[in-house]
């Protein structure tokens, strides 16, 4: 089904993804769009993922996650990196202080060895608040990358060898599953990818094998939540099999 502007963006309840996924790709070229530094795209990028999380929540969706910062993403300046480091900082403060209140799940998947101190600190508190509430979930992943989360399982699966735990022969797609970041966190249905760009970047490699893609030229700090009503509309018109037949 074509999603345009001017398609009815009346979503079915009973057709809701569960798990909506967000590549928020775009905010350097919005900036350079408006002759500002490629930081000020990320600022505005940064207030577009809060308010994406509450229309998340208000349409009840029970888990949303964003590509934030890349394993590759070192690769970029100094200074733009820094300005990414502290956005996640100041977000997670601002997390820590409305999370009880509105209890909202909030979890950073991606690998922390290279991230600050702090930011570890902070990650690990939300973990903790996280702990005591159910309902709507939030995952921001930082230093991620799919290929980094696959061999960082098959680590820890052997490992488990190792030591005696399992024995190579008992690895199943269910048990690989509980090792990567995402464990107990269900499969994506749907992921989008604002800014034009047709490809997936190395995020969710091993979730994403049955997840629908929605793909638009809407820059990451303009996306909206009309934008995101169209990207769940196009999914519910969608014939999913799953490789059987309907």
């Amino acid at each position: 089904m074509a999603i345009t502007k001017q398609t009815p963006l009346a979503l079915d309840p009973a057709r809701m993804p569960r798990h909506v996924a967000i590549i928020m790709d775009g905010n350097g070229r919005w900036a350079q769009k408006r002759a500002l530094p490629r930081t000020a795209g990320h600022k505005a990028g940064a207030e577009t993922f809060r308010r994406i999380a509450t229309c998340c929540k208000n349409l009840g969706l029970e888990y949303l996650t964003v590509y934030a910062f890349s394993t590759e993403n070192w690769k970029r300046s100094e200074d733009e990196v820094s300005t990414i480091m502290r956005l996640f900082e100041t977000y997670l403060h601002e997390a820590i202080d409305t999370m009880e209140r509105d209890h909202i799940r909030l979890k950073i998947l991606g690998e922390q060895a290279r991230i600050s101190p702090e930011l570890r600190r902070l990650i690990a508190k939300t973990d903790e608040i996280s702990a005591h509430y159910d309902g709507f979930q939030a995952n921001v992943c930082i230093n991620y990358g799919g290929r980094d989360e696959i061999v960082r399982a098959a680590k820890k699966f052997a490992a488990l060898c190792m030591e005696g735990s399992v024995t190579p022969e008992e690895l199943t797609e269910g048990l690989f599953s509980g090792l990567l970041d995402t464990a107990g966190i269900p499969d994506p249905e749907l992921i989008i990818r604002p800014s034009g760009e047709i490809r997936t970047s190395n995020f969710l490699l091993w979730q994403s094998a049955y997840a629908e893609y929605y793909f638009t030229d809407v820059l990451w700090p303009d996306f909206d939540e009309e934008e995101l009503k169209r990207a769940i509309l196009s999914y519910q018109g969608r014939n999913r099999r799953f490789g059987g037949v309907k």
